[in-house]
């Protein structure tokens, strides 16, 4: 047990609150949940669990800022200044926000200080984006001028995952706040422990109360009831497909825009003139870091004929030589699964695919983690398409591998699955290398590379992996209600109609 444990976080929280109006905030009926750390399934706290009478508590607070409050009406230079306050206040953390997202998650540590950074980052790059954003201005003759603007939306229902949470609240948080929103966070309930630094950060920053308000709970309660509520006209949300499917249809009955991303199967497809060792590097890496649970990860690795029993057994040997281990030690590359009702989940999936595809490498515990949720990294070879761990977001470390022959079954096998989030290719012809991108069926690909996005450019799926793109000037659109004016600036001549 010693080798696996994470050391406990000096002045742990063992009491998660709201944050509502400026102020921590108990459920209105008192109730919590426990939540555990994932290498010991130990509890070590309570979180207040809310339900709808707390949304409302924290959207009648997020309403009143907007419409009251001088959080919409500052400039846009004043907003980016609040928000490089923000980033300050993560990056003074960063150490220690890794280290609760590595309690917390289970990912190994130094991948929690990346994603520390990147949240940092995030609040830098739209506190930018609001001061540099242009509008829109129409000259029509000499008679009228025509230009559109963006006005913030109301009030932002954020609902974020359990993976890397911090990192993707601050995805969620820095572009709504910088169009002038106000917003209600809701974190997820598995990974709630970061979230708890944000009411500092924001208050230390000089956020106004109200403006950033913060609910934890259950989804099916309190991502339900922040979904239903009326005063919320911009829900973003991150997760599961099928929880997608729910909050579209809550969402019809008041009209509310949405920005899903939803789960991914992604292929990555390797042709036989790839840069060989690149190629191994990029699938391991993006279907085993930050342990599988990521849904841009390269989970359906797809090879060509002439080479593709040596790529399954240079990936099987990369997998066999990950080092599994405690997520507190620097050389840990995987650690452990977020909850044991995921672990199981991810288990079944393994036993699923001893049945339907040959095991190769991992596909159980690593004999020395006699505890907690830690699975060596798997991988399946001659995976068929109509496989279930090829069809379905298994969200582990657990790659399949499938043969293919010529150009068009490669293109045919990324699009084989009803997801459409990220694909990539790996081969030394760029032409081929546009024409499959172009055919791959999914909102992002990327070519010889692994997962590497820069901020400015769009993200989102298509399929099931989505409705609607973030990143860049499409986050502040998104959280935006553009409006024309249409000015005359001349004699228009209006036909006299009844005269």
């Amino acid at each position: 047990m010693a080798e696996q444990a994470v050391p406990r976080p000096a002045d742990l929280p063992s009491d998660l609150r709201h944050f509502i109006d400026g102020k921590p905030a108990s459920s209105v009926d008192g109730a919590t949940f426990p939540v555990a750390d994932p290498v010991t399934n130990e509890v070590y706290g309570r979180v207040a669990a809310g339900d709808a009478a707390d949304i409302d508590l924290a959207v009648a607070a997020a309403k009143r800022a907007f419409t009251e409050g001088p959080w919409p009406r500052l400039s846009a230079r004043e907003r980016a200044k609040v928000l490089n306050k923000i980033a300050d206040g993560i990056e003074v953390r960063a150490e220690r926000l890794a280290e609760l997202e590595c309690f917390d998650t289970g990912l190994p540590i130094t991948q929690a200080r990346g994603q520390a950074h990147r949240a940092a980052e995030n609040f830098r790059y739209f506190a930018d984006v609001i001061v540099a954003l242009h509008e829109e201005a129409y000259i029509v003759g000499d008679k009228q001028v025509n230009y559109a603007i963006r006005q913030p939306a109301g009030v932002a229902g954020l609902i974020t995952p359990w993976n890397t949470p911090f990192m993707l609240e601050t995805w969620k948080l820095a572009p709504s706040l910088a169009s002038g929103c106000t917003v209600v966070l809701k974190p997820a309930e598995w990974s709630p422990l970061s979230a708890s630094l944000l009411p500092e950060i924001m208050a230390e920053a000089g956020v106004p109360d109200g403006v950033f308000n913060l609910v934890h709970g259950i989804g099916e309660q309190a991502g339900a009831a922040l979904v239903a509520h009326p005063d919320v006209p911009r829900i973003s949300f991150t997760g599961e497909s099928g929880t997608g499917q729910i909050i579209m249809r809550t969402s019809a009955e008041n009209l509310k825009e949405v920005s899903m991303e939803l789960g991914g199967k992604s292929p990555c497809v390797v042709f036989a003139d790839a840069d060989f060792e690149r190629a191994v590097d990029a699938a391991v890496f993006g279907v085993f870091s930050l342990n599988g649970e990521r849904c841009t990860a390269s989970s359906r690795v797809l090879v060509q004929r002439e080479i593709y029993d040596r790529f399954v057994e240079a990936l099987a040997a990369r997998a066999a030589a990950v080092k599994v281990g405690s997520p507190a030690d620097p050389a840990t590359e995987v650690g452990a699964l977020i909850h044991p009702e995921h672990y199981a989940r991810v288990l079944e999936y393994v036993e699923i695919g001893k049945r339907e595809a040959r095991l190769v490498a991992g596909g159980e515990r690593p004999a020395h983690l006699t505890e907690g949720n830690f699975l060596q990294p798997t991988v399946f070879a001659d995976v068929r398409p109509d496989a279930r761990i090829f069809q379905e977001e298994i969200f582990g470390p657990v790659v399949g591998v499938t043969p293919f022959d010529t150009e068009e079954e490669a293109v045919e096998l990324a699009n084989a699955t009803k997801y459409g989030l990220a694909g990539y290719v790996w081969t030394k012809d760029l032409q081929r290398g546009h024409r499959v991108a172009r055919a791959v069926q999914s909102g992002m690909v990327w070519i010889n590379s692994h997962n590497v996005r820069d901020l400015r450019t769009p993200f989102g799926g298509i399929k099931a992996s989505g409705v609607g793109q973030e990143g860049g000037v499409h986050s502040i659109d998104f959280y935006s209600d553009v409006r024309a004016i249409h000015v005359a600036v001349g004699d228009l001549h209006t036909p006299q109609f009844g005269k």
